[in-house]
């Protein structure tokens, strides 16, 4: 039998060490710039998944990845849906489901990493997500979809830009992230389409309505400064001011202010319009599958909660088959 060569036993000792060694705090560590880097995913992606792991690992107090049994996470989740979640009032209601589930994803990609490394630990397929109801979807009424668009006063560069955020989030279905992010480079008011880099580095194409290019085209015209985002803050005289870029926070201002302008009682977030964006398409015929694509959706079946409200075979069968 053919010795094991000096620098390969030296390589399968360290190796050894390492896996005796190696603590869930350096475990963690690596994992969160593995899914930065390797994965691609963003910033807010990984703190929260720091901030998941780290409040396992308090709770179980463990410092070893063998540690981690179907015991501890038994446990970790009825403490979890024992913790209160969101305020309401005065009474603070109890984690919700979906989010604790947050935490046992985070859990169990973890898991998945270790393994992929050779690391002994529970294994991932052994955490079970708890069953949660079907999302209910924050829909605005075509009537109020058209108050809405014409909220802003277009005599106004902030009203300009403001039309403009709309109409591009309606005939986009973008996320308000990736709105935020989009340079005036990005988008060529020539064409119809642009591609826009959403969850997960993944690129998709959007398209532009002609009230989108117009209400863009409109807002870029009466723009003097030299800044290269497609979205900035203006002042009280139209000048940039402050970092110029829009914030996430700022879009979401934007569309509350002309929800109430446009006397629309219910929530209007920028995510409402990618649901109104969803629902119009499959309304009029798309298929589940362009809208998938259209939205960037990593599965179909996050597509499908549209479909609900959307079917319009059911409403025609309860219509032509439901009799008093």
């Amino acid at each position: 039998m053919r010795a094991v060569k000096p620098t390969l036993r030296v390589g399968w000792a360290l190796a050894l060490i390492y896996l005796l060694v190696m603590n869930l705090v350096e475990g963690k560590q690596q994992f969160l710039e593995y899914l930065e880097i390797e994965r691609g995913r963003s910033i807010k992606t990984v703190e929260n998944y720091d901030r998941y792991l780290t409040r396992f690992f308090t709770y179980g107090d463990i410092t070893k990845p063998s540690e981690i049994t179907e015991e501890l996470v038994r446990t970790f989740r009825l403490w979890l849906n024992r913790q209160p979640g969101t305020k309401s009032g005065r009474i603070a209601a109890p984690m919700k489901r979906r989010t604790q589930n947050y935490y046992l994803i985070a859990l169990r990609a973890f898991l998945k990493y270790l393994r992929k490394r050779g690391i002994e630990s529970l294994a991932p397929e052994k955490i079970e997500l708890a069953k949660v109801s079907d999302r209910s979807l924050d829909l605005i009424s075509g009537a109020e979809l058209d108050r809405l668009l014409a909220a802003p006063d277009t005599t106004t560069l902030p009203g300009l830009r403001d039309r403009a955020i709309l109409e591009l989030l309606f005939s986009t279905g973008l996320r308000v992230s990736e709105l935020c992010s989009l340079s005036i480079d990005d988008v060529d008011l020539s064409r119809d389409e642009f591609s826009v880099r959403g969850k997960g580095e993944k690129i998709r194409v959007v398209f532009l309505s002609e009230e989108a290019k117009q209400a863009i085209s409109n807002y870029l015209v009466e723009r003097k400064d030299m800044h290269d985002a497609l979205f900035i803050q203006h002042g009280p005289r139209g000048q940039a001011i402050g970092d110029a870029r829009l914030s996430v926070r700022a879009v979401q201002r934007i569309l509350k202010a002309c929800a109430i302008k446009a006397g629309i009682t219910r929530k209007v977030t920028p995510h409402v319009l990618r649901h109104s964006f969803a629902t119009n398409l499959l309304q009029n015929g798309a298929d589940l599958r362009s809208v998938q694509a259209l939205l960037g959706h990593a599965h179909i079946a996050t597509t499908q909660v549209y479909t609900h409200v959307t079917d319009k075979h059911l409403r025609e069968v309860h219509k032509k088959f439901h009799h008093r």
